[in-house]
C-alpha cells in the first residue's frame, strides 16, 4: 500500500492502494466514479477510456503507480454544474447513446480528438475512436454526435414521429446512469462461481470443512445441496438446467459451486486447491452427434437428443419441385455467435424485512423482470410475494440477458447467509466468465430448395434446419417453432414444407439472440432467391419483387395479411440505389486489370413477426396522475437500448393528450410496476406500445370524467386538458372546467387518478401442419449490400448498406434508425468475423465484433405501412433490422466473384480462410 495525489475531474484526491491497482478501480471504488465502466478488464473494448493528462487510456489496464501527480479526466468531469457540454448534449440529440454502457468511453475519446482537431473528418473520427467498442448503435450516430458538436439543435414537441432525444439520455451521458456493478450496499459480499473446466463430466466434492479451514477468507459455500429446488428455465417445460450442478455438468463453464466472501480475497484462491475430482466423458458437441448418438442422451426426457421439432407443411412440395421450371438447392451452416454486449453481468441479492417477512430483492440486469421474480421464487420455494426484482440499467441484451444467468446464484447465497453473515451477496462476471457460461445464437445446419415457373413465379419451398441449443433448453424451442413460420421468406408460395429440431449437445447454451433462428434461416433461402432468379434471368430485385407478399395474400401458416405489408414499397425504395450500385460495379470490375479486387452488389429480403409465436404476449401498463399536476407512468418494458423509455411516454402522451415533458416514470420495478412482459421478439413497441395507449385512453376519460364531462373519448377527443398550479384544467366546445388536484384523495402511491391499459395480439395455435394465426403482425424489409472483395486475401470489405424498413409507423425516428444501424452492424458481423469457439474466444481480443472503422455508410428508408391494430400504426424494427444483412453481403460476394447458380457462401462466418478456399475451388 503507498499513498498517491491524484488530480481528477479539477479536484484533488488523496488514495492510500497498491501501485498496481488499476485505475479503474481506483476511480470506481476509492472516488465512486462509477462512470468509467469495465467491460473486459483487458484494454480491449475501451469502455474504461479516460483522459490521462488528456491523453486517451484504458482504466483497466493503467496501474496507479503510472497516475501520480497526474491529471485524470472521467465522464463525470465533462459537465459542469449540471449542464451538458456540447459533446453530450451532441450524443443525445443524435441518438449516439443507446443502452449506454460504451458512452463514457466514447465521450472521453471524442473528447481527446476534440481538443486536438476541433472538427475532424469521419476517417480522423473513426480513428480516435476506433478503441472504443459498441454493439447498440451500429457507430453511425456515435460519427454523426462528434460532427455536429457546436451546432445548434431544433426544439422537440414530443409527438408521434417527432424526433425527441432519449428521456433516459442525461444520465448515460453523465455517467450517473447505474449499471448492474455501478451499487451494492456497503457491507455487500462477493460470490465467486467454480466451474466446470470439462464439456461433460461427472464430479465429486471432497472435504469443503479442510478447504475452508485452509482458506479462513472463504465465509460460506453453496453447494447443490443448498439450492431448495435445484432447476430453472425460461418455459413451464422442461426446467432442466441447475442452479448449480449437482455431480454431472454437460458444459464448458457450468456452475458447479460458490465460493462467498470478499473479492479480491477470493480471487487469491488458485483453481487447483477446490476439492473437486472429475471423471472426464465423451462430449456430443455437434448436432449431428447428438443425432446419431443411439442410447446417448444428455437428459432421459429427451429421446434422440431432441429438445423440440417444428413444422409447417402446406399444399404438396415434392410435386412441386418436381414439376417447377426451375429448382435451386444448397446447405448451409451458420456457428455460435456470442451476444457481446459490453456490459457483463452483475448484480446483486440481499434479504430485507417488510412487515414481518423475509423477502428477497435483487438488482441485476435483466430483460425480464417478471420471469426471474417467478424463477427467483421458484429456486428458493417461495411465494412470488417474497421475491422483488428492482432492474439495474442495462448495458446491451440482444437477447442475452432475457435467461436467468446470475440471478439464482446470487438469491441462493443471501438466502442461505441471511441469519448467519446477515448481508448482501454481489456477483459480477468477468468477461471470460460472461463469454463461457452465458448463452449464443444457435449453430445451425440447413438443406433447403426453392422453385419457381417459367415466370419467376415460386412455387415450393423446402427447408430442413437442425439447431443446436447446447446444454439445455434455453430459447431451442422458440428457435425451432418460429424458424419454419419464416422458412419460407417474404413471399407467396402456395407449397411449402418447413422442419425443424432444436438438438441437445454438450455445447455452449444456445438462446435468444435478435432474430430467434430467422437470421440463420433468411441466410439460406435469400441466396437459394438469387440462384432462382440468375436461372430465370431476371433482375435479383425485380424476382423479389414479382413474388413479395402483399396485403390480401397467404402466409405458409394460411394466414391471410389484411394490411401493413409494405415489402413491395421497401423494394420500390431501393430501386435507384440497386441500379446505380449495380452499374457502379460493372464499371469498377470492368476497368480493374490486374487489380485483385473485385465488387459486388446483393440484396435481400425478410419478414418477421411481431412477439411470440402463438403463445400469450399480454403487456399492461399503469398510469397515474399526481396532485403536483404531473403525470406517472408504472412501465414495466425494459429498457435495453431500444429505446421502450422514451417511446411509452411519447404513446402515452399522444393517448392522453398532454405533452411529454409531463411525464415522469417508474420503470421495470416489479413491486411498482404491472407485467409488459419481455423485451424481446421485437414485441415492445407494439404490444406495450399498445398497453400504454390504453392506459393513456382510460387515464383519459376519468380526467374528463373528474371535471364532470362523461361523453367518452370519442366525443370528447377534441377536449384539451392543462395542468399547472396543482390543477387539471380541461377545455372543451368553449367552456373550460378546472378540478383543484390538491383537494383530491390519493392512493398509497400517489396517484389521485390511475389508468390502466392490457393489450394482447390476436393469434391462432398452430395445427400439427403448422397452420394457423402465430403472429398479429409482421415487420418487413429489404437491403443492399456493397461489397469489395480482395480476391487474393478473402478479405471483404463493406462498402455502403441500403435499408429499407417497414416500420408501420415510426414513433420516433432517430430511435428507428439507430435500431437499424446497430441491427446492420451485428449483421455485418455475423456474416464476417464472429464466431464463439468456446475455450478459444472467450474475451474481446480472440472473438471478433465489428469497430466502427468496419461500419460502412448506411442510407436508411423508414417505410411506413401503418398496422391497424397497433399503437399509431407502429411495429417492432428490433430483430427485423438484423436479418436481411448477412445474406445481403453473401449475395453481393456472390456478385463480386461472378458465381453462378449453386455456388454459395455456405458457411457463416465467411472468414478470410474460409472465402479464400471457396474462390480457388474450380468446382463447387
Amino acid at each position: 500500500m503507498s499513498d498517491f495525489k491524484l488530480r481528477v475531474n479539477g479536484g484533488d484526491h488523496a488514495v492510500s492502494a497498491s501501485p498496481a491497482k488499476r485505475l479503474a478501480y481506483v476511480l470506481r471504488e476509492d472516488l465512486g466514479l462509477t462512470g468509467t465502466k469495465i467491460g473486459c478488464d483487458a484494454g480491449d473494448c475501451g469502455a474504461c477510456t479516460v483522459l490521462l493528462d488528456d491523453a486517451q487510456v484504458c482504466a483497466c489496464i493503467t496501474p496507479l503507480g503510472a497516475c501520480a501527480g497526474r491529471t485524470v479526466t472521467t465522464v463525470e468531469g465533462l459537465s459542469g454544474d449540471g449542464v451538458l457540454n456540447a459533446l453530450q448534449r451532441a450524443f443525445v440529440e443524435q441518438g449516439a447513446a443507446q443502452c449506454g454502457i460504451c458512452t463514457p468511453g466514447m465521450l472521453m475519446a471524442a473528447t481527446a480528438l476534440l481538443k486536438a482537431v476541433p472538427q475532424p473528418t469521419e476517417a480522423q473520427i473513426e480513428d480516435a475512436l476506433g478503441g472504443v467498442l459498441c454493439r447498440c448503435t451500429g457507430y453511425r450516430k456515435i460519427i454523426a454526435a462528434v460532427r455536429r458538436v457546436g451546432l445548434a439543435f431544433e426544439s422537440i414537441d414530443g409527438g408521434i414521429g417527432s424526433r425527441l432525444p432519449r428521456l433516459d439520455g442525461r444520465p448515460k451521458v453523465t455517467g450517473t446512469e447505474k449499471f448492474g456493478a455501478d451499487f451494492a450496499p456497503a457491507d455487500c459480499l462477493d460470490l465467486r462461481i467454480i466451474r466446470s473446466p470439462h464439456p461433460r463430466a461427472r464430479f465429486s466434492i471432497g472435504d469443503l470443512a479442510a478447504f475452508k479451514a485452509a482458506y479462513p477468507q472463504v465465509l460460506d459455500i453453496i453447494t447443490a445441496a443448498d439450492v431448495p429446488e435445484n432447476s430453472f428455465a425460461v418455459f413451464p417445460t422442461p426446467k432442466d438446467q441447475p442452479v448449480l450442478a449437482d455431480g454431472h455438468v454437460r458444459f464448458r463453464g457450468e456452475a458447479v459451486l460458490g465460493l462467498i466472501g470478499l473479492r479480491d480475497a477470493l480471487a487469491q484462491i488458485p483453481l487447483t486447491a477446490i476439492p473437486l475430482q472429475w471423471q472426464v466423458e465423451t462430449p456430443l458437441e455437434t448436432s449431428e452427434a447428438a443425432l446419431t448418438a443411439t442410447g446417448d442422451l444428455l437428459h432421459d426426457f429427451a429421446p434422440e437428443n431432441v429438445l423440440c421439432r417444428g413444422r409447417v407443411n402446406r399444399g404438396d412440395v415434392g410435386a412441386a419441385l418436381k414439376a417447377a421450371q426451375f429448382t435451386a438447392t444448397g446447405n448451409f451452416t451458420t456457428n455460435h455467435v456470442e451476444h457481446a454486449y459490453i456490459e457483463p453481468e452483475a448484480g446483486y441479492a440481499e434479504i430485507v424485512q417488510q412487515d414481518g417477512t423475509e423477502r428477497v430483492r435483487l438488482f441485476v440486469a435483466t430483460q425480464t423482470p417478471v420471469m426471474d421474480k417467478e424463477e427467483v421464487a421458484r429456486v428458493l420455494k417461495l411465494p412470488l410475494s417474497q421475491v422483488h426484482i428492482v432492474p439495474s440499467a442495462i448495458g446491451g441484451g440482444f437477447g442475452g440477458k432475457l435467461d436467468v444467468a446470475i440471478q439464482p446464484l446470487v438469491a441462493v447465497a443471501a438466502w442461505k447467509i441471511r441469519h448467519t453473515l446477515k448481508r448482501a451477496v454481489r456477483l459480477v462476471y468477468t468477461r471470460p466468465e460472461s463469454m463461457v457460461s452465458t448463452t449464443k445464437r444457435h449453430p445451425a445446419r440447413i438443406r433447403a430448395s426453392l422453385g419457381c415457373d417459367a415466370q419467376g413465379l415460386l412455387t415450393a419451398v423446402d427447408f430442413a434446419g437442425d439447431f443446436n441449443t447446447g446444454a439445455y433448453a434455453s430459447w431451442g424451442s422458440t428457435v425451432a417453432n418460429r424458424v419454419p413460420v419464416h422458412a419460407s421468406g417474404p413471399y407467396v408460395v402456395p407449397h411449402v414444407r418447413a422442419l425443424t429440431r432444436a438438438v441437445y449437445t454438450n455445447n455452449s447454451i444456445a438462446g435468444a439472440f435478435r432474430g430467434f433462428g430467422v437470421p440463420q434461416a433468411c441466410i439460406a433461402t435469400e441466396q437459394l432467391m438469387d440462384d432462382l432468379a440468375m436461372q430465370c434471368g431476371i433482375d435479383p430485385l425485380e424476382f423479389r419483387y414479382r413474388n413479395a407478399i402483399r396485403a390480401g395474400d397467404q402466409t405458409a401458416t394460411g394466414q391471410t395479411l389484411h394490411a401493413s405489408a409494405g415489402l413491395d414499397q421497401c423494394l420500390d425504395a431501393l430501386r435507384p440505389a440497386w441500379d446505380k450500385a449495380i452499374q457502379a460495379c460493372a464499371m469498377k470490375n470492368g476497368s480493374g486489370g490486374a487489380s485483385s479486387k473485385r465488387y459486388g452488389a446483393g440484396i435481400a429480403c425478410m419478414w418477421y413477426g411481431i412477439g411470440n409465436t402463438v403463445i400469450a404476449n399480454p403487456s399492461t401498463m399503469t398510469m397515474g396522475l399526481r396532485k403536483n399536476g404531473r403525470f406517472m407512468l408504472y412501465n414495466g418494458a425494459q429498457e435495453i437500448g431500444q429505446g421502450t423509455y422514451t417511446i411509452m411516454p411519447q404513446i402515452a402522451a399522444a393517448a392522453l393528450g398532454v405533452p411529454v415533458e409531463l411525464i415522469d416514470q417508474v420503470h421495470g420495478d416489479t413491486d411498482l410496476t404491472e407485467d409488459a412482459g419481455k423485451s424481446s421478439a421485437s414485441r415492445q413497441t407494439f404490444v406495450s406500445g399498445n398497453a400504454a395507449k390504453a392506459a393513456g385512453e382510460d387515464l383519459r376519460r376519468q380526467l374528463l370524467r373528474l371535471v364532470g364531462w362523461d361523453g367518452g373519448l370519442d366525443e370528447d377527443a377534441s377536449a384539451a386538458l392543462a395542468l399547472s398550479a396543482g390543477k387539471l384544467q380541461v377545455s372543451l366546445n368553449g367552456q373550460i372546467r378546472t378540478v383543484d388536484l390538491t383537494a383530491l384523495d390519493q392512493n398509497e402511491r400517489g396517484d389521485v387518478a390511475l389508468g390502466r391499459g392490457y393489450f394482447s395480439p390476436a393469434t391462432v395455435p398452430l395445427d400439427a401442419n403448422g397452420q394457423g394465426v402465430p403472429y398479429a403482425t409482421y415487420g418487413f424489409a429489404a437491403q443492399i449490400a456493397e461489397v469489395e472483395v480482395d480476391i487474393q486475401l478473402g478479405t471483404v470489405k463493406v462498402l455502403h448498406i441500403h435499408a429499407a424498413h417497414d416500420v408501420g409507423r415510426a414513433i420516433n425516428p432517430t430511435l428507428v434508425e439507430g435500431q437499424i444501424e446497430g441491427g446492420i452492424a451485428q449483421g455485418l458481423g455475423l456474416a464476417l468475423m464472429e464466431e464463439y469457439i468456446s475455450g478459444k474466444t472467450d474475451n474481446l481480443h480472440d472473438y471478433l465484433i465489428p469497430s466502427i472503422g468496419d461500419i460502412p455508410p448506411i442510407t436508411t428508408h423508414l417505410i411506413e405501412d401503418p398496422e391497424p391494430v397497433a399503437p399509431f400504426g407502429a411495429k417492432g424494427v428490433g430483430e427485423p433490422a438484423l436479418i436481411p444483412t448477412a445474406p445481403a453481403i453473401f449475395n453481393a460476394i456472390r456478385h463480386a466473384l461472378s458465381w453462378g447458380p449453386g455456388r454459395h457462401v455456405s458457411t457463416a462466418p465467411a472468414t478470410p480462410d474460409r472465402l479464400y478456399q471457396a474462390i480457388c475451388k474450380k468446382t463447387r
